[in-house]
């Protein structure tokens, strides 16, 4: 059965490879064309450390059958695998849909793009930190929506609109919900201003969640400026179970990598390239820390343009602060007992009679790239937890690395039933509703 889907979904592909090629080809001359038009908007691809496919994408009908099988109904999410159609008829019904732009708010930079591309076509400031951070939030994002559609050269008019929200104000707190809800209330009714036909906004944790092919687990992204560890339950983040949040990020590894050069006299003539030396599997977690500092590891690169740099015990140290923040001076608890707690707190909450919901790990961000880390986690987390829990543990490296909640979006606006199983109409918009949005 699986195997008939796949061919048929492979046909699908062929098809709709033809129809958009040309298209694709003439929107990147565009974005190359266009690329200086405005200091906040940046051309795709930055490499192998933003986007690490899935699998290597052997085989993406995988992600398809995952989704027309658990994602098709909408939200709330179904707790079973939804009864599928026939094959031919959701053949059918994937032809037809409209397909979307796509904007996922990121937490370093924003992606954007059409839904029917393989990858995103841009990337532009996060809508938090777009234009004059003193504008009011609807005039910040007038702007930043408006920028996004001109940049795609599309009118807000044509096609639904997928947007998913960085994960803010953690706590389950009244005061917490209502600034989660307001945030939402703002994307909604400024995309709705913009006579957007139809709008899913969904967190990126989420997201990132769907495209590892689960629904439920524990999301740990480690973002620009903060590392998130997210408990998700059939597609809803369990804020009363408690998301942990740690003040180390990818700008935090870089600024220590950088610090490093400097004690060792190593000159560069930009934060890019102390950036560049992390990215390029240069910089790894090392398996056993103590161990790695008694080996030889030196090696070189060379940053085009400025030559050959020469890292030394630089290239595991950075990483490690990770899992040691006290090595870079912060006070922050490390990855392993971060998520190893989130991981109790869901264990003691007792949400479901079956507890292997969170002990599947998955990864998300361009930092969570590095070599190392998964195994490095994997191991911490079995010395800290009872085997009673730790037995069950998997973690899962990151599906795209920075660009694996653009990738869940491109699931959700590619499915049989969008967007009417996920999108909303102006018309049914209420603001200060009691919906049920996910986050």
């Amino acid at each position: 059965m699986a195997y008939l889907l796949k061919m048929i979904l492979e046909s699908a592909n062929r098809l709709n490879s033809s129809d958009y090629s040309s298209n694709s080809s003439s929107s990147s001359d565009m974005n190359s064309s266009e690329a200086s038009d405005s200091d906040q908007i940046i051309v795709s691809s930055t490499g192998d450390f933003d986007r690490i496919p899935l699998d290597n994408q052997q085989d993406p009908w995988d992600s398809k059958f995952f989704a027309e099988t658990n994602l098709r109904s909408g939200y709330p999410l179904r707790t079973y695998p939804s009864r599928m159609q026939s094959f031919m008829q959701i053949y059918g019904q994937r032809a037809q849909v409209p397909g979307a732009i796509i904007i996922d708010g990121g937490s370093g930079y924003c992606k954007f793009g059409w839904s029917k591309y393989d990858s995103p076509s841009g990337r532009a400031a996060t809508f938090l930190e777009f234009g004059n951070i003193e504008s009011p939030m609807y005039s910040r994002f007038r702007h930043f929506f408006a920028t996004i559609y001109s940049r795609m050269q599309v009118k807000s008019t044509s096609q639904p609109t997928v947007v998913s929200i960085p994960i803010t104000q953690y706590g389950n707190t009244q005061e917490d919900k209502t600034a989660r809800r307001k945030l939402k209330e703002a994307i909604y009714s400024e995309l709705f201003d913009m006579n957007v036909p139809s709008v899913c906004a969904v967190s990126q944790a989420t997201l990132a969640l769907f495209a590892a092919r689960r629904t439920s687990g524990i999301l740990v992204n480690i973002g620009f400026n903060q590392t998130s560890v997210v408990p998700i339950l059939h597609g809803k983040v369990m804020h009363q179970v408690g998301v942990e949040v740690l003040g180390v990020g990818a700008l935090k590894l870089t600024g220590y990598l950088r610090e490093q050069m400097h004690q060792r006299n190593l000159n560069f003539s930009s934060l890019y390239t102390v950036r560049t030396l992390k990215e390029v599997n240069l910089c790894y977690v090392a398996i056993d820390y103590e161990e790695e500092l008694r080996k030889d590891t030196e090696a070189s690169y060379e940053v085009p343009v400025e030559g050959w740099y020469t890292l030394k015990q630089e290239r595991f140290r950075t990483g490690e602060i990770l899992f040691q923040p006290r090595i870079a001076g912060l006070s922050d608890k490390g990855l392993h007992q971060a998520v190893a707690l989130c991981i109790e707190n869901c264990h003691d909450a007792g949400l479901t009679p079956d507890d292997s919901w969170f002990t599947t790990v998955v990864l998300a961000g361009g930092t969570a790239c590095l070599p190392g880390v998964v195994e490095r986690l994997d191991k911490e987390l079995h010395l800290l937890l009872p085997p009673a829990i730790s037995n069950g543990i998997r973690v899962i490296p990151p599906p795209y690395g920075a660009d694996s909640a653009w990738y869940g979006a491109k699931l959700l606006s590619n499915l049989s039933t969008f967007p009417d199983s996920w999108c909303i109409k102006k018309k049914d918009f209420r603001p200060k509703s009691r919906r049920n949005f996910l986050w």
